[in-house]
């Protein structure tokens, strides 16, 4: 919120997008996280390279980056952004057990790029799933959330945990 109102609803309730070309063109950054929680079978299976649709994590990675690229697309209210970097990370936890994903997205713009890095985890994440759904279709796609996002008007936010 901005000056205690949102600022996708004009003054008579409607959703529209938000003009931001008074903004100031800023370097910014955004990091989010989440996580697919799968058995610890399924979770050997990936890391094994057993897979029978291949190599898991580099097409969820590549899945994220182009999710990143068409966020505007996908979410009505985006406004389309030069995205001058999509970083997608996917790493195997055995403590959860499953794969955690994290995407970096950066951009020279007028507004951030948290929808962007959001997207990124939501569809590397799906894709993690379609990947490996014949071997579990129990797996739960869980924490997606804002962990970074720097420049701008509003400035940094660090997420508590």
């Amino acid at each position: 919120m901005t000056g205690g109102h949102l600022t996708h609803f004009d003054a008579g309730g409607n959703a529209h997008m938000v003009d931001v070309s008074a903004k100031p063109v800023t370097d910014r950054i955004a990091v989010a996280r989440g996580s697919v929680i799968m058995q610890a079978e399924t979770l050997a299976l990936i890391r094994a390279g057993q897979a029978k649709k291949g190599d898991v994590l580099g097409v969820a990675r590549l899945a994220g980056i182009m999710a990143a690229k068409k966020t505007p697309d996908l979410v009505p209210l985006c406004h389309p952004l030069p995205i001058t970097g999509v970083t997608v990370d996917l790493w195997p936890d055995p403590d959860l057990p499953g794969i955690v994903i994290e995407a970096t997205v950066r951009t020279g713009g007028q507004t951030g790029v948290e929808m962007e890095a959001l997207a990124a985890v939501s569809i590397a994440a799906l894709t993690v799933y379609d990947m490996v759904k014949a071997a579990e279709k129990s797996m739960t796609i869980t924490d997606i959330r804002l962990i970074l996002k720097d420049g701008g008007k509003s400035g940094r936010y660090e997420a508590k945990r």
